[in-house]
């Protein structure tokens, strides 16, 4: 079984999408941090991610961000929003800005307090992005891609622009790997808390993983056998061998 580990030697542990979703529920209810603070910390280590693949250009860089409706969209539309307010040319376009989840919402309402654009999906065919990030689905995909989020994955691809996806690549299945349909090609993957069984090279680019806060004793209560990889970073690449 193919394992994950950090520039430093450190193995995280990789957990399914059930798990993932007792992590998330853990922390919610229990431990903390709440969705507030993780979808915050999310979303400033994506920000920061782009900008330091960008290198010295990041500020004249046209970066499109897509945003579902649930947590990975709103960790997207703060990113949008970090990105923003460093005066960078950021435009958001939401896959279903009629059903936002209430932390995206919140996201969303601090993101149209910034100098960031905003474009309806049936308009994107007019924007030339430079750089995308993918913050559509996450590990919450049930079945293959539909409807809008569908169109924006195909629109993405097409644009030959690269590609940083948040926690997973849109239209992966996070336990398998699999892609029953349109599914984001990203150059990099930046994961979330741990990585997820289904992150394979192929499909991930070059991965990532950031802190998003957690504290150890919600993985203690999950039995995972978890030593912190981060040292004195809040972003760290994995190697899966």
């Amino acid at each position: 079984m193919k394992r994950f580990f950090t520039d430093t030697g450190v193995e995280v542990p990789a957990v399914t999408t059930d798990q993932m979703r007792e992590v998330d529920r853990i922390a919610i209810e229990e431990t903390g941090p709440n969705l507030f603070q993780m979808m915050e910390n999310a979303g400033r280590n994506l920000a920061l991610l782009a900008m330091e693949i960008l290198g010295k250009d990041w500020q004249q860089s046209k970066i499109v961000v897509l945003a579902g409706s649930g947590g990975n969209g709103g960790g997207g539309i703060c990113a949008a929003r970090h990105l923003a307010n460093r005066g960078t040319d950021v435009t958001l376009c939401l896959a279903a800005p009629d059903r936002l989840g209430e932390v995206p919402a919140f996201q969303h309402q601090i993101f149209q307090g910034t100098s960031g654009k905003e474009v309806d999906a049936k308009d994107l065919g007019q924007v030339a992005p430079d750089f995308i990030l993918d913050a559509l689905i996450g590990y919450s995909l049930r079945a293959a891609p539909r409807g809008v989020a569908a169109e924006l994955i195909r629109w993405a691809n097409g644009t030959k622009a690269p590609i940083l996806s948040l926690d997973v690549p849109s239209g992966v299945d996070s336990t398998t790997g699999q892609a029953d349909g349109d599914f984001i090609k990203p150059r990099w993957t930046m994961t979330l808390a741990l990585p997820k069984t289904g992150l394979l090279p192929e499909k991930t680019g070059k991965l990532f993983l950031a802190d998003i806060g957690i504290p150890e004793e919600t993985y203690r209560r999950m039995g995972l056998a978890y030593v912190p990889p981060f040292g004195d970073r809040f972003r760290v690449p994995l190697t899966f061998r």
